[in-house]
């Protein structure tokens, strides 16, 4: 008799044993589980850690909540100003309800990323090259708004949407390239002529103020003449003034006035005082 009752209880714990193997479910600390019974959502999503259904008759579906890092393949479109480009981008969402996310979409990450080619395709269509390669920011904000619209009815939250590469045709590249080059070049013309008309206005005023004092000029000539000796060389360049070399000339002719057209000195010029002229 002792026998059988240990059999019996052996046997009863074994069933229980299998039971609860069959029964127990583990749900991860980032995930949520959705309970189906005979096909129905029942009770509540439920949460992690170890969790009880009825082998044969429940199902239990684990959903990820954590953020979803998906990238969006390269699609190839023609911006407003008709340049045809290659965008890719990356999108970054979660699983805000569970439930939503299994039940209402067959299956969400495949719709979001369907949905993310088709609005990056519309953002690009809309959008100008200048806006593609300089103003991400603003077409990010655009584009994730039109990924989160349909999204939020499945349950699912876009956290953020950023635009990788643009990819441009090689014959767009050296038009930009050509581009930019001009640029720079008018804007360094332009820094030369404001500093040859800077320099201009300083050299007038330094003139002026020279032509109010010749010995400035004297004392300027003797300071360029010490900064090229101080460097050593065999050959010394000595500017004179122009000045000089008329006073040397002047001085060389010994004070004569300059011959006439035939080349004669000037007669003196007789008196007129009203007397007799000399015979």
């Amino acid at each position: 008799m002792v026998d059988e009752l240990l059999v019996a209880a052996a046997a009863v714990g074994s069933a229980g044993v299998v039971y609860l193997a069959a029964a127990a479910r583990v749900v991860k600390q980032y995930e949520r589980g959705v309970l189906f019974r005979l096909g129905r959502v029942t009770g509540d999503v439920r949460a992690p850690g170890l969790n009880l259904i009825i082998p044969f008759v429940d199902r239990l579906h684990r959903i990820n909540m954590q953020i979803v890092t998906m990238p969006i393949p390269a699609q190839e479109g023609i911006t407003r100003d008709n340049v045809t480009v290659r965008v890719d981008a990356v999108v970054y969402f979660r699983v805000v309800d569970a439930a939503s996310a299994l039940v209402k979409v067959e299956d969400y990450k495949f719709a979001v990323s369907q949905m993310a080619q088709t609005s990056l395709r519309s953002i690009i269509g809309k959008s100008d090259l200048d806006d593609l390669l300089s103003n991400r920011e603003k077409l990010n904000q655009g584009l994730e708004l039109m990924i989160d619209s349909p999204a939020v009815g499945w349950g699912i939250q876009v956290d953020r949407v950023e635009i990788k590469d643009v990819s441009l045709p090689d014959t767009m590249k050296r038009s930009m390239a050509r581009q930019a080059e001009a640029d720079r070049e008018r804007r360094a013309r332009i820094i030369n002529a404001d500093a040859e008309l800077q320099a201009s206005k300083k050299l007038a005023e330094a003139a002026e103020q020279m032509s109010d004092t010749p010995a400035a000029l004297q004392l300027r000539l003797l300071q360029t003449v010490m900064a090229v000796a101080a460097e050593k060389n065999s050959t010394l360049v000595l500017p004179i003034p122009v000045e000089l070399l008329h006073f040397l000339e002047r001085g060389g002719q010994g004070g004569q006035p300059p011959p006439t057209e035939e080349g004669r000195q000037p007669q003196p010029t007789p008196h007129t005082n009203g007397g007799p002229h000399p015979g």
